[in-house]
Formats: structure tokens, C-alpha cells, sequence
């Protein structure tokens, strides 16, 4: 039977086939100490599809076993504002549209982000007119932001990644507004 110690916990040994690895609370507890929260978080996102037009199909796409965006921990889709922290707008937004999208927006609970996928939710795209929103980050913050037209499903893991990056080094959150409503308290 071989051994090596694992940190914080016992040696792991040689079982049969099996590997067995025993550990302390105190030493998982030590583990969310060191890394913080957010370690925890970016591995949980439960994102909330927004999706209005051709962008909604690559991502439904990029959660196929093909992409496997489980890999990233997104997997868990939810449909309701309340259980998700991940909102993915895909595709283009109209006027009439864009109080809805606020509406989800400040429904969900806190830390929240959002992903802009594709060239229309990312400035209206070839949609230049009255109709059109040129950008959701007009409504809403975006954390990142996904080119394209429409982009790819690998676009849309490597996003995933950012945000993580993202989410990993940020400090304690507070309630966010939009860019352009912050311009306006100042």
C-alpha cells in the first residue's frame, strides 16, 4: 500500500482498485478560508437564458455534450430570475422589450452578472433603427461581453472562462447599477 499526504487531510492510499481520500471538516473549512467565496461561486453560475433570436441557438448549442459547458460548472440552466446568478442575453432587444429585460435583471439575487452574446445584444448589430436597442450595457451592466454574428459555442465557453477569472479576483460585491445611470448620479 502506497501513501502520500494530501494537504489538510490523511494519507491517500492504494485500496484494491479503489483510491480512498479522507479528510477533516477543519481542513475544508481552512480550504474556503484561503480561497474565499468566490472560489466557490465560480464553479456554481446558474445561468438564465435571455435568448431573442439566432445567438439563442448557439448557445443551446454550446450546452450540447459536444461543447460540454458542464465542464465549467454553467450547466444548471434556470428559468427563473430568483435561482440564477448568470444572466445570458442572446440576441437583439427592442424598446418594447427592454423593460422585461430589466424587470429579470433586478429580480435576480445578488452577486448577479451578464453576458452580451452576439453583435445585435452587444450594439444592435445591423439593426441600426428607431426599434432597436444599440446595446444592452444601455439597461443593464455586462460583465462580458461575446462578438459576433453569431458567435460560435466555443465563443461562448471561452466567455464562461472570463467571467471566472473575473469572479475569482473580485472583491466583496456591492448592488451594481448601469453605466449610464451612474453618469447620471454624478
Amino acid at each position: 500500500m502506497s501513501s502520500t499526504p494530501d494537504e489538510g487531510g490523511e494519507p491517500v492510499g492504494d485500496v484494491g482498485a479503489e483510491r480512498i481520500l479522507t479528510t477533516r471538516l477543519d481542513a475544508i473549512a481552512d480550504l474556503v478560508r484561503r480561497y474565499g467565496v468566490n472560489w466557490c461561486r465560480k464553479y456554481s453560475l446558474w445561468p438564465l437564458p435571455f435568448g431573442t433570436a439566432c445567438c439563442a441557438i448557439e448557445y443551446m448549442a454550446a450546452l450540447s455534450s459536444i461543447f460540454d459547458i458542464a465542464r465549467f460548472g454553467a450547466e444548471l440552466v434556470r428559468f427563473s430570475p430568483r435561482q440564477s446568478d448568470l444572466m445570458i442575453v442572446a440576441g437583439t432587444i427592442n424598446y418594447k422589450l427592454g423593460p422585461c429585460l430589466k424587470r429579470i435583471y433586478d429580480q435576480m439575487c445578488e452577486p448577479k452578472y451578464v453576458i452580451s452574446m452576439g453583435a445585435c445584444a452587444c450594439s444592435g448589430g445591423f439593426y441600426d433603427n428607431y426599434a432597436t436597442i444599440q446595446g444592452i450595457d444601455h439597461i443593464i451592466p455586462v460583465d462580458v461581453f461575446i462578438p459576433g454574428c453569431p458567435p460560435r459555442p466555443d465563443a461562448m465557453l471561452n466567455a464562461v472562462v472570463k467571467l471566472q477569472e473575473m469572479i475569482d479576483t473580485e472583491p466583496q460585491r456591492k448592488p451594481r447599477q448601469p453605466e449610464r445611470e451612474r453618469e447620471r448620479t454624478r
